[in-house]
């Protein structure tokens, strides 16, 4: 797996590499079957450092490959309603297929269309593999190109995730390293879910992250990004004075903000501008809070 971020967006414990990509090795397997509704689904696990990031639960027959729900990160199971076309068979240049439905209370549209086939090398090697090429339109848009060869799978994934104005916010591609087998479940780590919130400070949106500010600084921006969220969940920041002076009382709350989020990876900034008479100095810090509990809290300071 490698993901390329856009300006302004932080993902914590993320190492770059010298090209500002993050690489990662991810794993899936097909771990048994769960029975959902009566209907017995291969139970598709992604593993990615250890965790179990999310679980997709499918059919394979002569319609093709259906995923009829999904088991997140929290272990919530999420059912598509009706169950999503993966890969449609026959699968031939010119043949397309929508998924307009729901994913849980998401409402989800797409189109995919087999644009051709052609022959791609990736590290497990070479390939002769039908092109599909999917659009989303909501939640969010995203565009999702996948190479698939029949008889192997998906050899080669690329998503990409960009903002009204088109720059990019998120890229995630996938290409196949080693040929399916028979092998062991890896072992999988507890208690490893990633935060609720990933939150940077900056002087404004698209600046380096940083946790000292100087007296003069016209804004600080708190920028965040979910992941998991409940779409509709109250995203709010409470900025406090820890210690900055006789004048204040310890732990002085400055402000208070909130913002809806519209999906599960929604992201934002929170600002806090400088006061008429100028910043108090001393040391301060952000509370992120989701639905009224409290997932992070940022320390600053403000000197001269």
């Amino acid at each position: 797996m490698t993901e390329e971020i856009g300006k302004g967006l932080n993902i914590p414990d993320a190492k770059p590499d010298a090209d500002g990509k993050i690489r990662l090795p991810v794993l899936y397997r097909i771990n048994g079957t769960e029975n959902v509704d009566e209907k017995d689904l291969l139970k598709f696990e992604m593993h990615r450092a250890g965790v179990i990031t999310n679980a997709d639960l499918l059919t394979v027959d002569e319609h093709g490959i259906m995923c009829w729900a999904r088991i997140n990160l929290d272990g919530e199971l999420v059912r598509f309603d009706p169950p999503q076309t993966m890969i449609a068979i026959p699968l031939k240049k010119g043949a397309k297929w929508d998924f307009n439905g729901k994913a849980g209370e998401l409402k989800v549209d797409q189109h995919y269309d087999v644009v051709g086939d052609e022959d791609i090398k990736v590290p497990a090697g070479r390939f002769h593999v039908f092109h599909i090429h999917g659009e989303q339109m909501s939640p969010s848009p995203m565009i999702i190109d996948r190479w698939f060869a029949s008889g192997v799978g998906i050899v080669k994934d690329v998503t990409t995730m960009r903002a009204a104005n088109g720059d990019l916010l998120q890229r995630i591609s996938l290409e196949l390293v080693e040929r399916p087998k028979i092998a062991e479940r890896p072992e999988v780590k507890s208690n490893a879910a990633p935060k609720q919130l990933s939150v940077s400070l900056a002087k404004d949106w698209f600046g380096k992250p940083m946790t000292t500010f100087s007296s003069n600084t016209s804004e600080i921006y708190a920028r965040w990004r979910g992941q998991r969220l409940r779409k509709g969940a109250n995203v709010k920041a409470v900025w406090i004075a820890e210690n900055i002076g006789e004048d204040f009382p310890q732990d002085y709350k400055v402000d208070e903000v909130s913002a809806v989020a519209e999906s599960p990876t929604a992201h934002g900034a929170f600002t806090l501008a400088r006061p008429k008479d100028g910043w108090a100095l001393g040391d301060y810090r952000v509370e992120l809070y989701v639905d009224d509990v409290l997932v992070d809290a940022v320390k600053l300071k403000i000197a001269k």
